[in-house]
């Protein structure tokens, strides 16, 4: 018996075990902030920057924070400060997830590129073409993220 032949039995018996324990429509419940394994928190983009230079600005390693299980990175001390100081008010909204996927119900990875500040709060897409789709009912699509964002975090 082949290496992938052995792995093969020794998974699908796990997985299927599994799949029967779960509740029937089980969901999983998303992280609070959208973050990547080396980027940590939108990608190490400074999200104070957004809302002071009008644009993405990379974070550097030395002005980091932990917030809601996430790593944020700033451009600046004082960007650093700025967050600490009110992170709700210098956060994406939805955790950094794009902005157009919660609106529908999911959650989707984000371009640093594709953002919006409606009322002074950071919005993200997953790319330039989706946050052009967001873009055609920006009210609206807030209305139904805000109602879906509770749900996702829930898992329901």
């Amino acid at each position: 018996m082949s290496c992938p032949q052995r792995i093969r039995r020794a998974v699908v018996p796990v997985l299927l075990i599994a799949a029967l324990l779960a509740p029937a429509g089980a969901a999983w419940a998303v992280d609070p902030v959208f973050s990547t394994f080396f980027g940590g928190a939108i990608r190490g983009y400074d999200p104070v920057a957004y809302h002071t230079e009008g644009k993405p600005v990379s974070g550097k390693r030395a002005h980091r924070v932990e917030w809601k299980g996430a790593t944020w990175s700033f451009a600046s001390a004082e960007n650093k400060a700025l967050f600490e100081g009110d992170p709700e008010k210098y956060a994406p909204r939805y955790g950094g997830y794009c902005a157009w996927a919660v609106s529908n119900g999911g959650t989707a990875s984000i371009d640093p590129d594709a953002w919006t500040i409606v009322d002074g709060k950071l919005y993200l897409n997953y790319s330039l073409g989706v946050r052009e789709q967001w873009s055609q009912d920006i009210p609206g699509n807030i209305a139904k993220a805000d109602v879906n964002w509770p749900k996702l975090l829930a898992g329901d």
